[in-house]
């Protein structure tokens, strides 16, 4: 292609800008992430702390509608689902996601995501006023449905609006926010602030503020450029898009990789999620995204984190420094993923993924020998404590946070979408099966179910090893190359097409160097 020859020393001065953090970028990257990716997080955990409270409240107002008390059977099946449907809901928002972002676009996605967190916080906030519970649980579905829309849309919209050597980096962003939501609903819901008897509807409403926030302040930043252009067939819009997010007026280079992307899809069309699956050559990115997708959930994290209290209860922690203990396990978790945002584009996507799981795997592994001797060797609790933290350490590395942004750069324009459904579908899935499962696993076997999650551990490292490639610093199209040879397929590109682009861009870049040179 004779453009980078002809336009050389133009190109060569955009490329430091394009690489920059500009303004616009990091607002967009923050306003998205706290006003959705957060509240996923905020919600995963809010309700573990007032969840007593909640109960007695489930159990008055059985009380005061038959006067007679609530039976412990049902009492347990209204908190499981209390719990439990906030994944299976998270499960249909990802059912969601093809439809909403192919017609509506991403930021019109997420503007319309935040009806469902706003509606789902005024009925949680006031279901004690009102007298009823089966509100919370149908407001946990709806803000599940928002949590799956969200997990989705924030990392495929920051992914498409990233220049490449910035897209790991924003990419881990809503990762980010989603470990500080989970940090600050267990700070909000510690005893002394909202986690008692009279704050807790507080506590579950919120949630609302990030979406109001989002919905006043997003409209105001430019739609996805790569959607504008290849799927709007926008380039006016697209253009202007792209100078605003990079600051910069000569995004010719940009355009011309998207318009290649455009060319390269043209014979496919649009991909549903049955295309997507029966497609030749998209198969081992799909295969990856499953395998990386199921890896994070199955990996144990939520058990982990279901085991903390009882470990730190019997290594000696006094029960009411316990809630404290967690607090600090969720700042370890911040604080890591924000390595993570720093580290990952000097040292790649494969490394902190491989890393991840490792540290994950030898963690199961030895808490299971440590909760096995721990009412023999009194160090043990210890080292109990040790692994969780090593766990954590490692899942906020490279399993937690990486798949979604390998999901933006294995996949194009017109397969991302049907990508990010089954993706998601997968996590959501995933989540809500350890969720169900995991209290049985636990009652059979005991410590021993972490050697399940070890091995789950293990067998994601050997296929990330052999399979999946790093895409740091690579151009969509350039990942979709090293994919296609792996899928053993030939990428179609109209040259003719490409052609007379590249001409009319070299025509453009001449007389903007002629405008330079008059003035």
């Amino acid at each position: 292609m004779k453009l980078r020859g002809e336009n050389q020393e133009s190109s060569d001065s955009s490329e430091g800008a394009k690489g920059k953090m500009t303004l616009p970028l990091a607002l967009v990257a923050l306003i998205s992430a706290f006003g959705s990716s957060f509240q996923y997080g905020y919600n995963v955990s809010v309700i573990n702390s007032p969840a007593p409270y909640m109960q007695d409240f489930y159990n008055q107002t059985y009380l005061d509608r038959t006067g007679v008390p609530m039976n412990s059977g049902f009492q347990t099946l209204l908190w499981s689902l209390t719990v439990s449907m906030f994944p299976l809901g998270g499960f249909f928002g990802s059912l969601m996601v093809w439809p909403l972002v192919n017609n509506c676009g991403r930021k019109g996605t997420l503007l319309i995501n935040n009806l469902f967190s706003i509606a789902a916080a005024i009925l949680m906030g006031t279901s004690e006023i009102a007298k009823t519970f089966e509100v919370i649980i149908l407001s946990r579905v709806i803000m599940g449905v928002y949590a799956g829309l969200a997990s989705n849309v924030v990392p495929m919209f920051l992914g498409e609006m990233s220049p490449k050597n910035l897209r790991g980096a924003i990419g881990i962003v809503p990762q980010l926010f989603i470990t500080l939501g989970i940090l600050v609903a267990q700070i909000l819901g510690l005893n002394s602030i909202l986690g008692n008897a009279e704050g807790w509807p507080v506590l579950l409403g919120l949630t609302g503020i990030p979406s109001l926030i989002q919905l006043l302040t997003l409209p105001f930043f430019p739609e996805s450029p790569r959607f504008l252009l290849i799927q709007k067939g926008n380039e006016e819009q697209a253009r202007q898009a792209l100078q605003r997010l990079r600051g910069w007026d000569d995004v010719d280079d940009e355009i011309e990789e998207m318009f290649q992307e455009d060319q390269s899809e043209k014979e496919e069309g649009q991909f549903s999620v049955l295309s997507l699956c029966t497609f030749r050559g998209l198969r081992w990115q799909l295969i990856s995204i499953i395998v990386m997708m199921m890896g994070q959930q199955l990996s144990g994290v939520n058990a982990v984190f279901y085991y903390a209290d009882r470990i730190f209860d019997a290594a000696g922690v006094a029960s009411s420094s316990i809630q404290y203990v967690t607090v600090s396990i969720g700042a370890i978790n911040v604080v890591m993923t924000l390595l993570a945002v720093f580290i990952v584009e000097s040292l790649g996507r494969r490394i902190l993924l491989l890393t991840g799981f490792v540290l994950c795997c030898a963690s199961c592994a030895l808490l299971t020998l440590a909760l096995n001797l721990q009412p023999t060797v009194s160090w043990m609790s210890y080292l109990s404590i040790g692994c969780v933290i090593v766990y954590i350490i490692g899942h906020a590395l490279g399993p937690s946070p990486i798949p979604a942004v390998m999901i933006t750069e294995m996949f194009l324009q017109s397969s991302r979408p049907a990508a990010f459904m089954v993706g998601g579908s997968v996590h959501w899935l995933s989540n809500f099966t350890v969720g169900l499962v995991f209290l049985y696993m636990e009652a059979g076997l005991g410590p021993y179910s972490f050697l399940i999650f070890c091995a789950i551990c293990l067998a994601t490292v050997v296929y990330i090893f052999f399979i999946v490639p790093e895409t740091k610093n690579k151009t969509f199209m350039e990942i979709n190359r090293i994919m296609a040879k792996r899928n053993k397929v030939e990428i179609q590109e109209n040259k003719e097409e490409l052609k007379d682009f590249c001409t009319v861009l070299g025509g453009q870049a001449e007389r903007k160097g002629m405008t330079s040179s008059k003035l």
